[in-house]
């Protein structure tokens, strides 16, 4: 299987969202990765629903939303609506974990859960088989543009071990600092899926990047 690339929107020229939306509906990306944050949860605030729903009616790619806010299971119903397919959810907010990967299964959307860098992989052990992927955040979430965290390699290996030992079939997607020289490690360690802002949009070619990202 070839490498699943979901670009970031949150890299994206908010100016003429239409035009970056555009070049990921022409290129090989798999998705299209939105970021929302409720400056709670995280110190920025980002993607709301008109900005959500804008992106779902120009998007040809299928939505995989990353929630970096408390209490997430507020707004299944909305996300499963607007056609969402991947659904992140942190295991930091969510005390009450299984159910809420339970609710986002029950609304027809894929179910992710997301953890911190410092968070370890072991804390899943008990969830690995009900969820669809786990997003390993490879630096602190709430900004774009951060330096990559060098222990998420060896984290990648380990979710790896983790999901071979338990029977899983989840995917690993890893977000943050993922660039041409971090991607074939992260790949090589065991990652299914690159989210990939900053190395995509900043770039002169970014459909270029993308076809890269996805022959690794």
């Amino acid at each position: 299987m070839s490498t699943i690339v979901s670009p970031s929107i949150l890299s994206a020229n908010f100016g003429n969202l239409d035009k970056d939306i555009e070049m990921v509906n022409r290129s090989a990306a798999d998705w299209v990765h939105l970021d929302v944050m409720d400056g709670v949860f995280v110190p920025n605030i980002s993607l709301g629903f008109p900005v959500i729903q804008a992106v779902a009616a120009k998007s040809r790619k299928p939505l995989d939303v990353h929630l970096m806010i408390v209490n997430p299971e507020k707004f299944i119903d909305r996300f499963a609506k607007l056609g969402v397919f991947m659904l992140n959810v942190h295991y930091e907010a969510c005390p009450h974990l299984n159910k809420v990967i339970h609710e986002i299964k029950e609304k027809g959307m894929k179910a992710a859960v997301t953890l911190n860098p410092s968070t370890p992989v072991c804390v899943l052990e008990d969830v690995l088989n009900d969820v669809d992927m786990v997003l390993l955040m490879t630096v602190n979430p709430g900004f774009g543009g951060q330096k990559f965290i060098e222990h998420s390699v060896e984290k990648v290996s380990k979710l790896r071990r983790l999901i071979r030992e338990t029977g899983s079939k989840a995917l690993i997607e890893v977000d943050g600092g993922v660039n041409m020289e971090t991607a074939p490690r992260l790949v090589k360690a065991g990652a299914d899926v690159l989210v990939s802002g900053n190395t995509v949009f900043s770039s002169d070619n970014p459909e270029d990047i993308i076809f890269k990202l996805k022959q690794l």
